[in-house]
């Protein structure tokens, strides 16, 4: 009877295996090349339509039978992209939390890279009919779309609320977004081998999903394809933003140490030598310029708020100014001395619109000198606006910041727990 049923498949099989070859020959998916090739991709009855267990990928035989190739071919890069981007092991947090809500919140970014392709070549890639997509999901991490999706939800659990409007769904019927109950995964994740694996196999996985992700990221640079940014971000090693902002500091305060004629140095004049001592020029103050437009919560200002507490225990500024702000500076504290009650200190002072450039003109008209300026923002700021604030700069942003946000000046680090 097995053997009726794996003779059954193999017309299913052999059009995998065809859209398997067309995805890797083809400029904008030649991408996933590496990852279609990872692990065991196979037929099967008795599945709906498809799923994978962060590694290999099943598809369902009365699903792919009715699908056409350009609709097989989004299929297939769905579930690898679901191994590509790691949503299995990388956010089991959130499956523990809600499954649902996880599965529908991986489906919206890989849908939204895969609606992307199906643009520039719907001919060869569509998206299965059903299949989540909305527009205004374009370039979120899972966390971001899991973040609002749970917010929209009503506390019993019911009906979503405040959906946005002029969406589409399936890139086809136009529309707001569905209730979050009306929302259906495309298809099933299987996390319980990825539970079972170790430590150090899990890391092989992941070290074998980014050979693969290079691997096709050298065919796809080959025919100036452009690979999607939560693609990149994958390889990418996680910055930590403590570590940025202690190391921003000491940079900037570096070099006022200096040589003074004031005082000698009194271990060389045993030896008749008059040379000047060593001289730490104090710093006289910091700025933290906190954005109120409503982005950055409590929870997070606290979290920076203890950063700051250390890093003034380094640096041993005279004084740490923190400013609010959204279209204009609405107040400052000043702390200086101690500064072990900066966090719990922090009032927020604003909220409604954001001009950055307030900032820089505050700083200018009230004659600021400080050593090192740190601005919190969540980036949806006017466009080109003045930073010239005299000295260093560094930017923290929070997890939903806005990623068009490129300033001229500094460096900018995403603040997460």
């Amino acid at each position: 009877m097995n053997a009726v049923l794996q003779e059954n498949t193999q017309d299913a099989e052999l059009k995998l295996k065809k859209s398997h070859i067309r995805l890797m020959r083809h400029p904008e998916t030649c991408l996933f090349a590496g990852v279609i090739l990872m692990g065991e991709s196979s037929v099967r009855r008795g599945i709906p339509t498809a799923y994978t267990d962060g590694v290999n990928k099943r598809y369902g035989y009365d699903f792919v039978m009715k699908l056409d190739m350009p609709e097989l071919n989004g299929l297939v890069l769905h579930e690898n992209g679901h191994v590509m981007l790691k949503h299995i092991p990388r956010h089991k947090d959130l499956m523990k939390k809600n499954q649902r809500l996880a599965n529908i919140a991986m489906d919206f970014v890989i849908n939204d890279i895969i609606m992307e392709i199906s643009k520039k070549d719907p001919s060869h890639v569509k998206l299965p009919q059903g299949a989540l997509y909305h527009p205004m999901f374009h370039n979120w991490s899972v966390r971001e779309v899991w973040d609002y999706l749970n917010s929209m939800q009503q506390p019993e659990g019911g009906a979503g609320k405040g959906q946005p409007q002029n969406g589409n769904q399936n890139g086809q019927s136009q529309g707001g977004m569905p209730d979050i109950d009306d929302m259906n995964p495309l298809d099933e994740h299987d996390e319980s081998m990825m539970e079972e694996v170790s430590d150090e196999e899990a890391q092989e996985i992941s070290d074998r999903i980014d050979e693969a992700i290079n691997e096709g990221s050298v065919i796809a640079g080959r025919f100036g394809a452009k690979i999607p940014r939560a693609i990149q971000e994958v390889t990418q090693p996680r910055i930590d933003w403590r570590e940025e902002l202690r190391e921003f500091v000491s940079a900037a305060t570096h070099g006022r140490t200096d040589f003074t004629w004031r005082s000698l140095n009194r271990r060389r004049l045993i030896d008749d030598l008059y040379i000047p001592s060593m001289h730490s020029e104090t710093i006289e103050e910091g700025v933290i310029c906190n954005d109120t437009s409503g982005s950055i919560g409590q929870d997070m200002l606290n979290m920076v708020g203890g950063e700051i507490v250390s890093i003034c225990d380094t640096c041993k500024p005279e004084r740490m100014r923190v400013l609010w702000w959204d279209t204009q500076v609405h107040g400052e504290q000043v702390f200086e001395g101690d500064f072990s009650g900066i966090a719990s200190a922090l009032k927020p002072v604003g909220g409604g619109g954001t001009k950055l450039s307030c900032v820089a003109d505050y700083v200018r008209t009230n004659n600021m000198n400080p050593a090192f300026i740190i601005v919190f923002t969540d980036g949806y700021v006017e466009d080109d606006p003045d930073v010239d604030y005299g000295c260093p700069v560094l930017w923290l942003l929070p997890p939903s910041h806005n990623r068009n946000f490129n300033p001229v000046v500094g460096k900018k680090v995403i603040v997460e727990a």
